[in-house]
């Protein structure tokens, strides 16, 4: 008993389709370009993410204003005044 080839394929060794080599060639040569404008947004988006993630308190300072609120010689008129007046600017 003999078996003959359905099809003109020979079984040991096949051959590849057309579209894997393409596929091939186009994956070594592929590459991005990214022009100036996307690269400046790009920077500009790292940096705003930044600014978010950093803490709005700087200690230091707050330690100072602290110490001078609680020095009872601090508080007269001229500070009165003045934080008056900033509140007034800014409301107006």
């Amino acid at each position: 008993m003999t078996i003959d080839r359905l099809n003109p394929m020979d079984p040991i060794q096949p051959k590849k389709p057309a579209g894997a080599e393409r596929a091939d060639r186009n994956a070594r040569s592929d590459s991005v370009n990214l022009s100036s404008e996307a690269l400046e947004k790009a920077e500009l988006f790292r940096v705003i993410e930044l600014v978010k993630t950093a803490p709005d308190e700087r200690a230091d300072k707050i330690a100072e204003l602290k110490a001078r609120i609680d020095d009872p010689n601090y508080i007269d008129e001229t500070v009165l005044s003045g934080t008056a007046d900033r509140i007034l600017d800014q409301l107006l």
